[in-house]
């Protein structure tokens, strides 16, 4: 499928479409009606298609989206053209995918982290903080764990929705992985009480980071 059209895409992704999954995702904040494993299934086929990714990119529509970031890979993009995706982005689903399939596995990803970290637009900051959880877990040479520590305690109780579960994930993070800051992060946390009470389904870890750190660091000693 070298040559496929953009009108060509659209017909499969229209005979993909389920109301079902649509009402399911728009209870989450997504647009799309497309089961996410036939949409794998179609971006397998596709393969990287840089051009005809951009096309979709450009289209607004979610399920499009998706599609182009699967067939995107990271080094078909420059640092500035992923700001702007991230910027044009409307829903959970795009912004976690473009993080998570493109941006971490770019490289100048640490750059990206930075610049957006404190961003006046919550959603773009929320993108950073992202970056910085993922750099605590995997690479936290050179952070400074106390000083995210002091803005996650000054800020986080007050952080919209999307940035505030992120700077949370930062706080669990350095918690669960960082013996020497863990009891700071599980204090900090009982005294936000940030999803102390998010609705945690049975045999799911709460959110709430004193729970997540204690049973993560619980299942690490196991």
């Amino acid at each position: 499928m070298a040559q496929t059209t953009v009108s060509e895409v659209f017909g499969e992704l229209a005979e993909l479409e389920d109301p079902k999954i649509r009402e399911v995702n728009r209870n989450h904040g997504d647009d799309h009606g497309v089961n996410l494993t036939k949409l794998r299934a179609l971006a397998k086929r596709l393969k990287n298609q840089p051009d005809l990714a951009r096309q979709l990119w450009d289209s607004g529509d979610s399920s499009a989206r998706l599609l182009a970031i699967l067939i995107y890979r990271p080094k078909d993009l420059r640092q500035d053209e992923l700001d702007a995706m991230l910027r044009q982005s409307r829903t959970p689903k795009e912004l976690d995918w473009l993080v998570n399939y493109l941006v971490k596995k770019h490289p100048g990803v640490d750059a990206l982290r930075v610049a957006w970290f404190d961003d006046p637009n919550a959603v773009v900051a929320s993108a950073g903080w992202a970056l910085t959880a993922d750099r605590v877990t995997k690479a936290p040479e050179g952070l400074n764990l106390e000083g995210l520590l002091d803005t996650i305690e000054s800020s986080m109780k007050d952080a919209p929705d999307r940035l505030q579960w992120a700077m949370n994930n930062c706080l669990a993070q350095i918690g669960i992985h960082h013996p020497e800051h863990r009891n700071r992060a599980i204090a900090i946390g009982e005294r936000l009480e940030v999803l102390k009470d998010y609705p945690t389904p049975p045999n799911c870890t709460s959110p709430y980071a004193p729970i997540w750190i204690k049973e993560m660091v619980r299942r690490q000693q196991q």
